[in-house]
């Protein structure tokens, strides 16, 4: 059905849910014969709605500026017959196209550009961006329009919630994403339960729980269990970009009052967030109750993987965490790859992970974060799987923008990635790099500021900076970067050098 018939039908939720079954079959063709030679036309249509529970978005500053963290996918058109949309809330400037185009090597950026189609909703309310979409039929059609051949086209997006099901439908393209309708299978309890039946270790803690009196319950239970215990996380079943934790500190006294008490003093990642309000979507969408594991030379790793259309389950990444806030729950950064230790079992389980979800039927990139501590008797290095999260993450687009700088593949057996040159890329990257002294800056500042000091990626080096979300430097004073080299210590010194660039010039 085309878009007309489809608007004019008015879709039953049966309806909708029909349409997009009839589209799955058309990604798995495009797995199996388009896509392996990458030589062949076909149209990516990128949608990065950060589609959250409603209010969520106004708790981020600067969440839509995350829009531009997909740009990384314009490595499409290194294919020379591909085409990519790319739909944004506002337009992205100018000088930020710019910018990026010219890291497509070997393609010429006009011809890039042509291959282009920039779309804009023009609206900065801090809604999800599906949303937008969906409200405005004249861009739909442009979005249609754009697409030359249906038959080879696909939606990508950020995650898979209905809106995006039925945005599909719309458009009559598939989604390169988990059908929503398996949404609970990765919800923080379903996760538990997957990790589970994986067998991968998890912390000790309980899932499905929803009430008050159940998470009373379910504190106590964890104390009797771990009479030490100082401390205890709370996760909301559907939370995203780490809104939905919450750290408990167990008071001194045991008693059912006492832990009342504590759990309207609990800590957030949000600093916005407060326990009552907490609390009361706790009680609505169900969450988890776990044991807060500390210990020497605790740190948080995660491993990525990519379920495909037919089923195949491939290591895509594994990384080490940066975390900060007040309770140490917010993600600010990553290095790749994970330390070396840990590496490979990480990798194993995030692939046992992958086999236990593709057997269920899912289609999705995934990742597994883990918490890595050294046991006090022997320092071997102990894992336990807190969560699996669905879609893109905040270590998706780093490793998007290496291959889109400087090409090349993942080797499974060592979890490095090897650029065709054969030399091995690590890096840091940050989408939290960020001064109130940043404010003065604009797109074009930040660019000039990396070619002066000749920090730019380097095609011949193979190392250097790139810098995304410009966007967001004049109004938060905020950018993501990505500091790459051919060893740990290297990637290290070109994040610092960049940051020192900054910060000497805003100084001034």
């Amino acid at each position: 059905m085309r878009l007309e018939s489809l608007v004019a039908a008015n879709l039953t939720l049966e309806q909708e849910t029909a349409a997009f079954e009839r589209l799955k079959p058309r990604l798995a063709e495009l797995w199996a014969r388009v896509f392996p030679n990458d030589d062949e036309p076909y149209t990516v249509v990128v949608v990065p709605s950060l589609t959250t529970e409603p209010g969520e978005l106004a708790r981020h500053a600067g969440a839509l500026f995350l829009e531009e963290t997909l740009l990384f996918f314009l490595i499409r058109l290194r294919n020379p017959r591909a085409r990519v949309i790319y739909v944004t809330s506002q337009p992205i400037p100018g000088a930020i196209m710019d910018y990026l185009l010219q890291f497509l090597a070997g393609i010429p950026a006009s011809h890039a550009a042509a291959r282009l189609t920039l779309l804009s909703a023009h609206d900065a309310t801090l809604r999800p961006l599906t949303e937008k979409i969906l409200e405005r039929p004249r861009l739909m059609r442009r979005i249609r329009e754009a697409i030359r051949d249906p038959s080879r086209a696909y939606l990508t997006v950020f995650r898979s919630t209905p809106l995006e099901r039925r945005l599909a439908v719309l458009l009559d393209i598939p989604l390169n994403a988990a059908d929503p309708r398996m949404e609970a299978l990765c919800t923080k309890s379903g996760a538990r339960r997957i990790l589970r039946e994986a067998g991968v270790a998890t912390p000790l803690g309980f899932e499905d729980i929803g009430t008050e009196d159940e998470l009373l319950h379910a504190l106590a239970a964890l104390r009797r269990e771990r009479p030490g215990l100082r401390r205890a996380l709370l996760k909301r079943n559907t939370g995203y970009m780490d809104a939905g934790h919450a750290l408990l500190r167990f008071p001194a006294q045991g008693s059912r009052e006492a832990l009342r008490r504590a759990l309207r003093k609990l800590a957030f990642s949000v600093p916005a967030e407060r326990s009552d309000s907490y609390l009361l979507r706790f009680a609505e969408t169900g969450g988890v109750v776990e044991e807060f594991i500390e210990g020497p030379a605790l740190t948080t790793a995660s491993g990525q993987v990519r379920i495909s259309p037919l089923g195949e389950v491939t290591l895509t990444s594994t990384h080490d965490e940066l975390r900060a806030g007040p309770a140490g729950l917010s993600a600010v950064g990553c290095l790749f790859p994970a330390s070396e230790p840990y590496r490979l079992r990480i990798q194993e389980a995030s692939l046992g992970v992958g086999r236990a979800l593709a057997a269920k039927g899912l289609v999705s990139r995934l990742s597994v974060e883990f918490l890595v501590w050294r046991h006090p008797a022997d320092g071997e290095a102990r894992l336990a799987a807190s969560e699996i999260n669905l879609g893109f993450g905040g270590t998706t687009h780093p490793l998007l923008a290496v291959r889109f700088l400087a090409g090349g593949r993942l080797d499974p057996a060592s979890g490095l990635f090897h650029s065709p040159s054969g030399r091995p890329k690590f890096y840091r990257a940050t989408d939290h790099l960020q001064s109130d002294a940043y404010r003065g800056l604009v797109p074009d500042d930040l660019i000039e500021i990396l070619t002066l000091n000749q920090l730019h990626y380097s095609h011949r080096t193979e190392s250097g900076a790139l810098f995304y979300m410009l966007g967001a430097v004049s109004e938060l004073g905020r950018l993501g970067m990505l500091a790459i080299g051919n060893s740990r210590k290297e990637a290290e010194a070109v994040f610092c050098r960049t940051v020192e660039a900054l910060d000497a010039d805003v100084s001034r």
